[in-house]
């Protein structure tokens, strides 16, 4: 074994960084976990049940991580990580917390400071370790101009999707700002759903061209 993500890490196909557990190190720090001495713990749900969970201990300039994980439908392992923790100074005071990244692929330790480390394997390691993709990367242009216009949606505390009402302006939001964020979105609805009628449009002209050339066969 050459130490943690040794080899080709599993779950190492382009997944996506949204399809799998995440660690965040700066959601960590907001809430005060990195303090030297803290334990706790942390978990994920699905539609409100809890689906995964791990425990946390913070030292001085380290985190560790105690999980279980299954792998390949085989049994329960009980796995121990140790994640190094560094403070980088900003401009104007303070200093911001980054993870180095345990994995060692092929041989070679990775050691790249990131904000997150995911888990689709059996460690938590950054998303070039386990060569994740993020969502966006793999969408056409029309469906980033969607995703613009559900973050909208969502930060207004509505629901996403070009079916649901457009939600009201939150108290306390500047009436400006919340016309120009609505203005951005119905923009962004506007091409997305001119784009889906140009590619339906193309769609049905291929599936009726092969019986327009039929019909001049017995």
């Amino acid at each position: 074994m050459g130490g943690l993500g040794s080899g080709r890490p599993s779950g190492s196909g382009r997944g996506t960084v949204e399809s799998c557990r995440s660690i965040d190190v700066n959601r960590l720090h907001r809430e005060g976990c990195l303090h030297a001495g803290w334990m706790g713990g942390w978990q994920w749900t699905r539609d409100g049940e809890k689906v995964a969970s791990i425990n946390l201990r913070a030292e001085a300039d380290r985190l560790q991580l105690s999980y279980r994980v299954r792998m390949g439908g085989g049994d329960w392992e009980d796995v121990a990580e140790t994640v190094r923790i560094v403070r980088v100074a900003c401009p104007f005071g303070g200093a911001r917390p980054y993870f180095i990244c345990p994995g060692v692929v092929n041989g070679i330790a990775c050691g790249r400071g990131v904000a997150k480390l995911h888990g689709p394997g059996r460690y938590f390691l950054c998303r070039h370790c386990y060569r994740l993709a993020h969502a966006s990367q793999g969408e056409g242009s029309w469906d980033r101009t969607l995703r613009r216009a559900n973050k909208i949606r969502q930060r207004l505390g509505g629901d996403p999707g070009m079916v649901a009402p457009f939600p009201a302006r939150p108290k306390g939001m500047w009436r400006r700002t919340y016309e120009r964020l609505r203005e951005r979105a119905v923009t962004a609805e506007m091409i997305v759903d001119e784009a889906f009628a140009l590619r339906a449009e193309r769609l049905l002209a291929r599936i009726d061209r092969p019986k327009r050339k039929r019909s001049f066969w017995p």
